[in-house]
């Protein structure tokens, strides 16, 4: 059976961004005082070790789980989707930089905490389906990190929709760029100048039946030195790590390089 979808960038989406008011930067001061994240290290080589994670909302992992997974394995960027108002707990439990952003009629959201101090995030919104039936429109949370524009999402399901998103962000980033998240996508993923450098592992298991890879990493102007997808506690998705660093040989596209890939 063939189905049609039609999506929108309509007026009510903001391609610029906002940054959420309500949720400042969290224990900027007293993140300094905190033995737990003074400890962290300094990575070499330019070396960026980035987490993401989708909790499960409620039901799934909870802050306590957050917490064993920073200290076990001292990200310098987590990036958390499914994200719920009380996971904003967690830098008062070991210190850091955090912001979320949460999602329209829905529980949750997505985050980003860091040991480090970084600007706040900025959130654009995603093309969204108009049939109707359909969830409200996602987010992709946008996070300036040391160089680097990273944008932390969880994607519509639908095929075709998850991969016009996609192209939406990749049109808002500029220079070395990584897309961070729950994809919901099946099958290869990467286009404009973008390369899947994720771990191959599966990171979801739907139903306890089928084992699928929806948690990705894209990027351009990153090279991936080491990842791996680590057990996936009470959520329903694993955690998934990568320790990357900028490509000493990445050349920023020119404009007409930008046009040509916009074919």
């Amino acid at each position: 059976m063939r189905t049609t979808e039609t999506w929108t960038r309509g007026p009510e989406c903001s391609y610029s961004g906002s940054t959420i008011d309500d949720l400042p930067e969290t224990g900027s001061f007293i993140a300094s005082l905190n033995s737990m994240v003074s400890s962290f290290p300094s990575h070499a080589n330019g070396r960026l070790r980035v987490i993401s994670w989708n909790l499960l909302r409620r039901v799934g992992a909870n802050v306590m789980d957050v917490c064993k997974l920073v200290k076990g394995h001292q990200p310098d960027l987590l990036l958390l989707q499914e994200c719920t108002e009380d996971i904003t707990e967690l830098p008062s439990l070991v210190g850091g930089h955090f912001f979320r952003h949460p999602m329209q009629a829905r529980i949750y959201g997505l985050a980003a905490w860091s040991p480090h101090p970084f600007p706040p995030s900025t959130e654009i919104r995603l093309p969204y389906s108009i049939l109707p039936g359909r969830v409200p429109p996602r987010l992709a949370q946008i996070i300036s990190f040391h160089g680097i524009t990273i944008a932390n999402v969880h994607l519509s399901h639908g095929q075709f929709l998850n991969r016009f998103q996609l192209r939406h962000i990749m049109e808002q980033m500029q220079g070395p760029a990584a897309i961070i998240g729950d994809f919901n996508a099946v099958g290869p993923v990467g286009f404009q100048g973008f390369s899947d450098i994720g771990p191959r592992m599966r990171t979801h298991r739907a139903g306890n039946i089928i084992a699928l890879r929806l948690d990705r990493c894209i990027a351009r102007g990153l090279v991936c030195s080491a990842s791996e997808v680590l057990d996936k506690g009470p959520s329903d998705h694993h955690p998934m790590v990568l320790d990357m660093a900028v490509d000493t040989a990445f050349r920023a596209p020119s404009l007409e390089d930008s046009a040509l890939l916009a074919l």
